[in-house]
């Protein structure tokens, strides 16, 4: 059975090991297929798939697109992506503006709630410039002792109604899988259990995303506690969607399941990548 990963981040976004040394450790944990899904960018693909290749891993090109529905962030995932797309390179740079000015107000708020010198503190995990997130933010906190882990910070300083918490409005639902689509890949729901969401609004979600020509949601995911895989698999089959695996990786020792714990999909489900090889 393949050993398959398509949801890993790295510095390019907010990991923390260039895209190189990702291949390297999926490889290391017995990843077979693994694909690169930095947030809103695309330039770390060409070297992640160098690596990958080098490595004996067959590559699969992907984003994971940050969005704004009903409210809420959602993320997409999109695979098999051609990463020189325009469309889709335009459609990532419009969603990345934006990012530093909202860099600079959690910064601010921080400051007022006794934690300074948050922007600088921060941009020192960023790998690119664009793309600062919270979780650099959550890094610097971390180093300052304020508190023990990133999962802690986010519960008292970066989750909303907190001291740190700006919203940003991200691309729409439409938008993203209309950029993921026109450049020849296949859009897919990351975590879907981990938002805010009733059984109702999650199901206008799922119809909405199928109407749009989505495929996909992830099941087994380092973002789904193990009770959520077989709930997961039951509404990928009952609205007629594909199932991807991914760890959600970010760096070793922060991730909540590393590439050599996460299980396999169920039996019940087809993969995403099942006409793929």
């Amino acid at each position: 059975m393949l050993k398959v990963d398509l949801h890993c981040h790295s510095n390019i976004s907010d990991g923390v090991l260039a895209p190189a040394a990702v291949a390297a450790h999926a490889r290391k944990a017995g990843v077979d297929v693994w694909a690169l899904t930095d947030h809103d960018e695309v330039s770390g693909v060409a070297a992640a798939r160098t690596a990958a290749l080098d490595l004996g891993m067959r590559f699969v090109a992907g984003v994971e697109i940050s969005i704004t529905w009903a409210g809420e962030t959602v993320h997409i995932v999109g695979l098999q992506v051609d990463e020189n797309n325009p469309g889709l390179v335009q459609g990532l740079h419009q969603t990345r503006s934006g990012r530093d000015a909202r860099g600079r107000e959690i910064a601010r708020q921080l400051d007022l709630a006794g934690i300074p010198d948050a922007y600088e503190g921060a941009l020192k995990f960023v790998g690119n410039p664009d793309l600062m997130s919270r979780t650099h933010f959550a890094r610097y906190i971390v180093e300052t002792g304020k508190c023990a882990n990133i999962p802690d910070v986010f519960k008292k300083y970066l989750s909303e109604g907190k001291p740190g918490y700006v919203e940003h409005r991200w691309a729409t639902l439409a938008e993203a899988v209309g950029w993921i689509r026109g450049a020849g890949g296949v859009a897919v729901i990351a975590h879907p259990g981990r938002y805010r969401f009733s059984d109702m609004a999650q199901g206008v979600l799922f119809d909405e995303f199928k109407q749009l020509g989505g495929v996909a949601i992830e099941v087994v995911t380092g973002s789904h506690s193990p009770d959520q895989y077989p709930e997961y698999a039951q509404l990928a089959n009952a609205y007629g969607f594909l199932a991807s695996r991914g760890t959600d990786f970010h760096a070793p020792g922060e991730s909540r399941v590393d590439f050599a714990m996460l299980p396999p999909l169920p039996a019940n489900v087809t993969p995403i990548w099942h006409d793929w090889f």
